[in-house]
């Protein structure tokens, strides 16, 4: 049974009164993969922590009858489009965190939160808006897809790699070396420009406090003086074979916690996380302790060349996971999201029980001009890109 628009108030949020009551919110409504395993997020006292590293952003609140039922974010920067050559930059609309509480769902309030934030993109010159979801949330596919215009446009892969005890071997025949941010910049901007969703702005999220660093790796028996001039524009100056990534801690801002899961899987994590700790060289595929707060590094960035990349894919992941360790803290798993790559996905260490194997993009043009309808159908009908650029201010 839906509401009306009069009984629903949707308003920009008041950190002075809301803060609570959204955190209030966030533990009551369940977010996850399956109907057997949910997640709950811990924003830490700060409710805009997902959005506000983001260039221009926004959180609405929905009350009804004066209880806040329902939030949902915005965020909006300047990208590439993929399909278009990377001079065409194109403004675009992020829309995550929709959460309504589930007494109040299926009255209509979640769609007019999306209505209320389209406004606000429409407002701020956005040209598209777009959105994940799981592949299975028919909820939202309905919202979204049936009711909202949305247009179903990928379907990348979110890995997720358990953290244990005892660290990688990282192989001797490979070299790892950190970047410092002006190299990462220039790396990034001639090599992945052309990714659908490059930020126009990579040079503000690579020296976000967040942005842990980036690092490249090469096969030993190529030298670095002499075969990887970063300033150089000849490719002839890099490794015939190298790869690259940078790292963001998530966990800094916001934890997770695994409320429901299925008892099997309890005893799974709590038995194969004694087992790796006592016997390591058994190398055991183990299931962190996920049902307290967690925190996590999320990989983006990932680009490679020439050949034999995959074996240097595979070691800079590892290091990643030796990182989580060496920090000390709460990190319970390492998460990349990668488009359809053999290359990537068969060298990324990961759980298939903790993983997406599809996580589905939505997409919807908000300028109706021929120009833009021409561009979402170029979207729509590309094949799949090799390379797709997941922000992490947007995980």
């Amino acid at each position: 049974m839906g509401t009306t628009d009069e009984e629903i108030e949707i308003r920009i949020y008041d950190r002075r009164i809301d803060r609570t009551r959204v955190e209030d919110l966030e533990r009551k409504c369940e977010v996850g993969p399956g109907e057997n395993i949910f997640l709950f997020t811990n924003t830490m006292g700060d409710p805009l922590c997902r959005i506000r590293n983001s260039p221009l952003y926004i959180m609405l609140v929905a009350e009804l009858h004066a209880e806040l039922v329902g939030v949902i974010q915005g965020s909006i920067k300047i990208t590439t489009l993929g399909c278009s050559p990377p001079t065409d930059k194109a403004i675009m609309g992020y829309i995550l965190g929709l959460r309504v509480l589930p007494p109040h769902r299926r009255k209509g309030i979640g769609m007019a939160l999306v209505r209320k934030l389209e406004g606000w993109f429409v407002a701020n010159g956005v040209d598209f808006a777009y959105m994940a979801t799981e592949k299975d949330n028919k909820a939202s596919l309905k919202l979204f897809t049936q009711k909202l215009g949305f247009l179903k446009f990928r379907t990348p892969s979110i890995l997720v790699n358990p953290v244990r005890y005892h660290a990688m071997r990282l192989s001797p025949n490979v070299n790892i070396v950190k970047l410092n941010i002006q190299q990462a910049e220039r790396l990034y901007r001639r090599f992945m420009s052309k990714a659908e969703f490059f930020p126009n702005d990579i040079d503000r999220i690579l020296k976000n406090r967040l942005n842990l660093g980036t690092w490249v790796a090469y096969h030993r028996e190529e030298s670095w003086c002499c075969k990887f001039d970063i300033n150089s524009d000849s490719d002839s100056s890099f490794p015939t074979s190298w790869a690259m990534l940078s790292v963001w801690n998530s966990g800094d801002i916001f934890k997770l916690r695994v409320g429901k899961a299925p008892m099997s899987c309890i005893m799974f994590s709590k038995t194969s996380r004694l087992i790796d700790c006592v016997f390591p060289c058994m190398n055991l595929a183990t299931l962190p302790n996920v049902f307290d707060p967690f925190g996590f590094y999320f990989m983006y960035g990932l680009h490679h060349e020439g050949p034999r990349a995959g074996k240097l894919v595979h070691s800079l992941c590892r290091m990643v996971h030796n990182m989580a360790i060496e920090g000390g803290g709460d990190c319970k798993v390492v998460v990349t999201e990668v488009e359809d790559s053999k290359t990537l996905r068969l060298n990324i260490p990961h759980s298939e029980q903790l993983s997406c194997s599809e996580d589905l993009w939505c997409i919807k043009a908000l300028k109706m001009s021929e120009e833009n309808k021409h561009r979402l159908n170029g979207v729509i009908r590309a094949p799949h890109p090799r390379t797709l650029f997941v922000d992490p201010r947007e995980v």
